[in-house]
């Protein structure tokens, strides 16, 4: 069969266009915090209602022990943890936050949470992480308890530990790394007026906008998630919404922390595609696979392997975030053909 006949290849995008500089690494674009127990399951329980509204899970919920735990009952809170992790819906995305590789409880978390609910968990939040030891730390206690293969995500809050993201980022566990705000300004002695801590503030600040900079680079350097910090002004939306679309479509973040129920949606929203940019990508990439991925001209616009990949990565967080898709482009979001 000559090159001309032959039938166009039907090999799945992900396959084809993510061999060459490999794939940036895709998770629900937001992650929601909760460390009370009413809170935890309600979390939870909200989670499971919008899996079955959107067909996907659209957001992680974080079991909380650094902040959660109440003073005197660490190991209960983290039992507790573990239980809650157990019972989630059937593919709800779990995670446990547990306290600094440095704290007296830390080891005693990775104990009760990891060794009674590891195989439940999509993975460990690291707090405080100033350095590459610490992740290894964490990895070595995980690995002793037979949890080999659940990936940290690790929060950087201090202006050494920016300076040390390439690095951080590098390692093979890490997964995702999330900028700690409140904790940065602190770390700066005053140098940095509380303003900064706020919606609008800290997308001002030079220093912190550098961080959060650095923290974008290097997480998309090494094929990793960078995690936007929390909006505190939680009852207001749109002070929620103007820093989400600021953190996705200006810094590079592609996800974000919540730490109510209310900023979930717009969240999802903020980061979430528009409409006629998953229709164009659609059209796009629909185009690519019947000239068997060669490049194409699409409305007078030539696009090759490099454009194909930048849309299919858009589809993918559409379809992240429970938007509705084209129905050419369903099939490929199949979890069969997704395996």
């Amino acid at each position: 069969m000559t090159a001309a006949n032959a039938t166009p290849s039907r090999a799945h995008p992900a396959t084809v266009l993510l061999d060459a500089q490999g794939g940036a690494l895709h998770l629900p674009v937001c992650d929601h915090y909760s460390g009370v127990e009413a809170r935890m399951r309600k979390s939870l329980q909200l989670q499971a209602e919008m899996m079955a509204e959107f067909g996907t899970c659209v957001f992680d919920v974080t079991l909380d022990c650094e902040d959660g735990a109440p003073v005197g009952q660490e190991a209960a809170h983290a039992r507790l943890v573990a239980a809650l992790a157990r019972q989630a819906a059937p593919g709800a995305r779990v995670a446990a936050r547990v306290h600094a590789t440095d704290h007296a409880f830390f080891v005693q978390d990775l104990e009760i949470i990891a060794g009674e609910a590891g195989d439940r968990l999509c993975h460990i939040m690291l707090p405080k992480v100033e350095r590459v030891d610490d992740v290894q730390r964490a990895c070595s206690h995980l690995d002793r308890l037979g949890c080999t293969e659940l990936p940290l995500h690790v929060l950087i809050e201090s202006p050494a530990a920016v300076h040390r993201a390439f690095e951080i980022a590098a390692h093979p566990r890490v997964q995702s790394i999330s900028f700690g705000l409140m904790d940065f300004v602190s770390a700066h002695g005053g140098a940095i007026p509380a303003d900064a801590m706020g919606s609008a503030g800290q997308f001002t600040h030079l220093l912190v906008v550098r961080a959060k900079l650095e923290i974008a680079a290097a997480c998309h350097a090494h094929g990793k998630v960078p995690s936007h910090c929390v909006v505190t002004e939680f009852k207001n939306p749109q002070a929620l919404q103007a820093a989400a679309v600021q953190a996705s479509r200006q810094l590079g973040y592609t996800r974000m922390w919540s730490i109510h129920p209310d900023q979930i949606r717009p969240i999802l929203a903020a980061f979430a595609p528009r409409q006629d940019e998953v229709a164009q990508a659609a059209h796009i990439l629909t185009s690519a696979q019947g000239a068997d991925w060669a490049p194409v001209s699409v409305d007078g616009v030539l696009h090759d392997r490099a454009s194909y990949r930048y849309f299919w990565q858009l589809l993918t967080r559409a379809h992240q975030t429970g938007q509705a898709l084209p129905a050419s482009v369903r099939p490929w979001f199949v979890p069969e053909s997704l395996a």
